[in-house]
This record gives structure tokens, C-alpha cells and sequence, in this order.
């Protein structure tokens, strides 16, 4: 693997590592040195060749499945992970979650609890499961959860993604504060728009006024947010926790009058 060994030594989750960010965040950890245990829910096939790659490289990688909807799947997952580093869990990365939309109107419990169970009540119970692993080990660990600038930029239809990703930030904050003492560090990230297969033809129109709004002129890229991701889980960051670190080319910047 190429790069420069920040995280040599280190056994991470990913969650969702199936999904176009979560491959990036995994890899990069990989490149870095990390032993990658990737978590999917359904995408296995793509999960797999991911670790494939890593392995290949000559890295350290295993996938495991479950639905991180229900606490039990992800205490278990987690175990999993701590049991194949020989009982060390370093990073945890919570990446997994969905993004449907839905008139806000219209929606029901149900549909609320559909992304509010997967992109919020799974971080809480994967990170509170990491914690009780890092606080007992040297060194401790650190926790990223991947939120998004729609936790402070709201978009129509996606109520519940948006109040799900305000949580998240906040749960950060609050597990900084009191994870801290055990040398648990937790922190954000929020993206912005990230590429993925298909995006430009899908949605064509938006991707054009994204590209016209951001300084940087482009799309985001997984490995942008793995890049992000492998800082914050480094010890370049021994002194950063509690922060959401926005990464969205600009576009936050960008007045709205």
C-alpha cells in the first residue's frame, strides 16, 4: 500500500463500507497502514472486492454484515472487529447510513424512524460499544462520524436525513466531552456533494449548479473524505476532538444573498 504509514499500527471500522464514500474512507485507512475491518449491510460483493484490493496490496482487511438499525447487530459488529485486532479497536468510522426523500407533509413515524434508526441510533450504540473497547487500551482511540452539511444547510425532502445529521454532530460534542478523560477523541466530518457512478447523469441539473457554486469548481471525491478521515484518526489530530470539519469545496462559503 502506498503512503505515508499515519495510521501503522491502528485497527479501524468503517461502516457502510460498501457505499462510494465508505470504500474511500477505507481504503485510505488502508494506504495508511490500518488493519480495515469494512462493514456492509447488503453490498458484500462490493465490500469484498474492496478488501480484495487491500489484501492484494499487501494490507489487512475483513468485512462484516449486519444492519446497524438494531443496537444488537451493531455491539456485534463491533465485537467482531475488536476480536479479529486481538481485542484492539483504534478508529471506528461511522459512515453507514441512508438518504431517502419524502415531503416532510406527508411523513409518517415509520419513515422518520427509517433513517433516523440507521444514520443517528447507530452511531450511538457503535460508538458506544467502540468506546467500552478504547478506554480499556493504551492510547485509547478515536471515533469520525460522517455527517453532512445538510446539518446545517437543510434541503427540501430530507427532513429527516437533516435532523438525523444535526444529531450526529451533536452526539460528537457530547461524546468528546465525556469520552475525553479515556483518550477517546470523536469528531465530524460533513461533506459536501461526493461523487459517485451515475451522479452526473441522474441528476445533471443539480451537479451543474453544485459545480457553478463551489470555488473549488468540483465535485467531492471519496478519497477527499478519506483523507479527512485518516487526519482526524492520526496523531495529527491528538488535540482535536469535539470539531465537525466541513468538507464541501467551498460551497459553505458561498454568500446566499
Amino acid at each position: 500500500m502506498t503512503g505515508r504509514g499515519l495510521l501503522e499500527g491502528q485497527v479501524a471500522l468503517v461502516t457502510g463500507a460498501g457505499g462510494g464514500i465508505g470504500r474511500g474512507i477505507a481504503m485510505r485507512f488502508a494506504q495508511e497502514g490500518a488493519a480495515v475491518v469494512l462493514h456492509c449491510r447488503t453490498a458484500v460483493e462490493v465490500a469484498g472486492k474492496v478488501a480484495s484490493r487491500i489484501r492484494e496490496s499487501g494490507g489487512r482487511a475483513l468485512v462484516v454484515r449486519g444492519d446497524l438499525a438494531e443496537e444488537d447487530v451493531c455491539r456485534r459488529v463491533v465485537g467482531e472487529a475488536a476480536d479479529w485486532g486481538d481485542g484492539r479497536l483504534t478508529a471506528l468510522v461511522n459512515n453507514a447510513g441512508v438518504q431517502p426523500t419524502q415531503e416532510l407533509a406527508g411523513m409518517t413515524v415509520a419513515q422518520w424512524r427509517a433513517v433516523v434508526d440507521p444514520d443517528l441510533t447507530s452511531v450511538f450504540a457503535c460508538t458506544q460499544a467502540a468506546a467500552e473497547v478504547m478506554r480499556g487500551q493504551e492510547g485509547g482511540g478515536s471515533v469520525t462520524h460522517i455527517a453532512s452539511i445538510e446539518a446545517t444547510h437543510p434541503a427540501p425532502l430530507h427532513a429527516h436525513y437533516c435532523a438525523a445529521k444535526a444529531a450526529v454532530v451533536m452526539h460528537a460534542r457530547s461524546a468528546a466531552l465525556e469520552y475525553g478523560p479515556f483518550g477517546i477523541r470523536v469528531n465530524t466530518v460533513s461533506p459536501g456533494l461526493i461523487h459517485r457512478d451515475g451522479l452526473e447523469e441522474a441528476w445533471p441539473e443539480g451537479v451543474r449548479r453544485w459545480e457553478r457554486a463551489a470555488p473549488t469548481g468540483r465535485l467531492g471525491r471519496p478519497e477527499d473524505v478519506g483523507d479527512v478521515c485518516v487526519f482526524l484518526a492520526s496523531g495529527l489530530a491528538s488535540w482535536v476532538t469535539g470539531h465537525d470539519l466541513v468538507v464541501d469545496g467551498g460551497v459553505s462559503a458561498r454568500p446566499t444573498w
